[in-house]
């Protein structure tokens, strides 16, 4: 019989993330896959970050875990997105090669201590008195748990569809979990439909890249992870993308293969990603738009296939290749494997606490696509999550939630279990109300401790932080009290087409001008240790140069979280019952009793929750602690 402190089922982005962190937090983990050799393997887009994902990334790494570090591994191209904009939207992106991404997470986890990979099928989660207590395999075996973490991605019932073909299957060429399905059935959970997809795959040599925009990384890549060695990175050879569009020619193409497609016939019950949406939903919701932007992206260094981002489709196999061949560059286009949907089961999130453990069954965690959402990141945050707050829970230490105002990671959780998607859910920076302050820059400022403080960073990296981050702070009060003169920096400002000053500034006044750069001030004045040491490293340069350029912005949003908080610390007892309040709406009692808010802040997010609502609630609770 064999005996696990804590089982994570399935080994995708999430179950990655939450095995490493039970087996590192020092307790014994097994991770069972459906294929060790598919640990950690990329089922669509061969990348990692991109807008609002790269801040997940950021956090992920400063927690301790570990897709930044593979992503710098095995990244082909790196660029930081939305430069030109303000820096609570700089979000990094890597495209990966494909392979090695799987190879690398799959050498991490099988060298890892606590932790024992399992091939197998989960068929069963096996619970007493509530309690989960083991999971059952396909192969029959039983194996015992304190916590169990399911992590299943598209597989739960999965089926796949090229037209009015369909296979069961929750990814190309593999099997599909149904009898998962049928014991969270039998335990009470109901289970939704979901769908999403993925586009054709073509050879590289039959592409005339001649004839599309070609799209090169940044010239000075930037890591994601805080361990990764900035003097030998990037670690290996960098390729670029290249661009093309459809045209109205496509569209029509498209259109005749409309009768044919899963998604407008009914046969798709599963509502698919709203800002993904596959190429024929595209061309309906926007019919305005004679074209739409596509992006070829190489699967690896060794691999003669590219990704046609922007194509995702379920439309017959003729159709794609007719419609790829009215393309520009694309021709003469081969397709290696064609585009197909995913339909698979989720699990509503109205049945989660924000730990990611179960209403239904005590010790039992969701985490990744099941919950709803979309995406390797969003997967990755909570399979993180997840793992930290099994250990927690098994020690019977205090649970761990990140608020809205502390991280992207925040967000997700809160908006999950509040606001409960009925369709795949992204991240994006719009969701962040306090986005300025959790810049991807300052996640090891905002995260580090609490990595550190569950054993996930290691000592040497706690002490650079720790030096870093006393540096910025140091370096930012300094500059708020150095002057710089007239005559040195008059001749710099008027270079910028700034106007000049009189006498004397304090350099982080100066520093607020637009396109002024801190570096340059700090050269130019007659600087201290202190200064001339903020020059030599660029991380805390740039943390320091965002702090004073947007001083008045990141004190506005700190102030808005303050007021926040007030809601957030105002508790609401586990055991109220909300039916006996009788000035609620039907509406609320019905939402707050299913969701159970720990806070009033959390309960004013609840979808269907009235502020009037609200002022009910505090003027009971107020009654109730007397």
């Amino acid at each position: 019989m064999q005996k696990f402190d804590i089982i994570v089922i399935g080994a995708g982005h999430a179950g990655i993330e939450a095995s490493m962190a039970g087996a590192r937090m020092g307790l014994d983990t097994a991770l069972i896959t459906m294929d060790a050799s598919a640990v950690g393997r990329m089922s669509c887009n061969p990348a990692i970050g991109g807008t609002a994902k790269g801040h997940l990334v950021h956090e992920i790494d400063a927690l301790g875990g570990v897709m930044g570090k593979i992503a710098d591994r095995t990244g082909i191209q790196f660029r930081v997105l939305n430069k030109s904009k303000g820096p609570a939207v700089w979000s990094s992106r890597c495209q990966s090669d494909m392979d090695l991404y799987s190879t690398a997470a799959s050498r991490i986890v099988k060298k890892q201590d606590n932790l024992t990979v399992i091939e197998g099928i989960v068929e069963e989660i096996i619970e007493e008195n509530k309690k989960v207590r083991a999971v059952k395999t396909k192969e029959g075996e039983t194996l015992y748990c304190k916590a169990a973490i399911i992590c299943s991605g598209t597989f739960l019932n999965g089926l796949m569809y090229t037209g009015l073909d369909s296979t069961v299957g929750g990814r190309y060429a593999e099997e599909s979990a149904e009898g998962l399905s049928l014991s969270l059935k039998k335990l009470g959970f109901k289970l939704g439909r979901l769908k999403t997809g993925t586009p054709p795959r073509i050879k590289s040599d039959s592409i005339d890249f001649k004839l599309t925009e070609i799209q090169h990384g940044d010239e000075l890549p930037k890591p994601f992870s805080f361990h990764t060695d900035q003097t030998i990175f990037p670690y290996l050879n960098q390729l670029p993308c290249h661009i093309t569009y459809t045209s109205e020619q496509t569209h029509k193409f498209l259109e005749e293969g409309f009768d044919r497609s899963p998604l407008f016939t009914g046969i798709i019950k599963g509502v698919g990603p709203r800002y993904c949406p596959s190429i024929e939903d595209k061309i309906v919701r926007f019919s305005d738009k004679p074209r739409h932007q596509l992006f070829l992206e190489p699967q690896g260094l060794n691999s003669d296939l590219i990704y046609v981002n922007g194509f995702p489709t379920s439309l017959p196999e003729e159709i794609q290749l007719k419609a790829l061949h009215s393309i520009k560059g694309l021709e003469k286009a081969e397709i290696v494997r064609y585009g197909y949907a995913v339909e698979y089961d989720f699990v509503p999130t109205y049945n989660i606490f924000p730990t990611l453990e179960s209403k239904t069954i005590e010790g039992f965690y969701l985490a990744g696509q099941i919950n709803g959402t979309s995406g390797y990141e969003e997967a990755a945050a909570q399979g993180l999550m997840a793992g930290i707050n099994a250990v927690l829970k098994i020690r019977k230490e205090p649970e761990f939630i990140l608020k809205r105002s502390q991280a992207y990671i925040g967000v997700l959780l809160d908006d999950l279990v509040n606001k409960i998607p009925d369709e795949p859910y992204r991240m994006f920076t719009s969701r962040a109300e306090y986005r300025l302050l959790l810049r991807q820059d300052n996640a090891d400022r905002r995260l580090m401790d609490y990595g550190y403080k569950f054993g996930l960073i290691d000592e040497q990296m706690y002490k650079e932080f720790k030096e870093t981050t006393k540096l910025i702070e140091d370096g930012v009060k300094t500059l708020r009290k150095t002057r710089i003169h007239a005559n040195a920096v008059n001749p710099y400002l008027e270079k910028k087409d700034s106007s000049p000053i009189d006498s004397s500034e304090i350099i982080s006044i100066i520093c607020r001008r637009s396109g002024i750069r801190l570096k340059d001030l700090i050269e130019l004045a007659n600087r201290d240790e202190l200064l001339s040491e903020l020059l030599e490293s660029e991380r805390a340069l740039n943390n320091a140069e965002i702090e004073l350029k947007y001083e008045g912005y990141i004190k506005r949003q700190q102030d808005l979280v303050d007021k926040f908080e007030k809601h957030e610390n105002k508790i609401i007892p586990r055991t109220l019952d909300y039916t006996g309040i009788k000035a609620l709406s039907k509406e609320s009692i019905e939402k707050m009793a299913k969701i159970k808010p720990r806070s009033i802040g959390q309960a004013s997010r609840i979808a269907g929750v009235s502020p009037a609502d609200i002022s009910v609630l505090m003027i009971y609770l107020r009654a109730y602690s007397g």
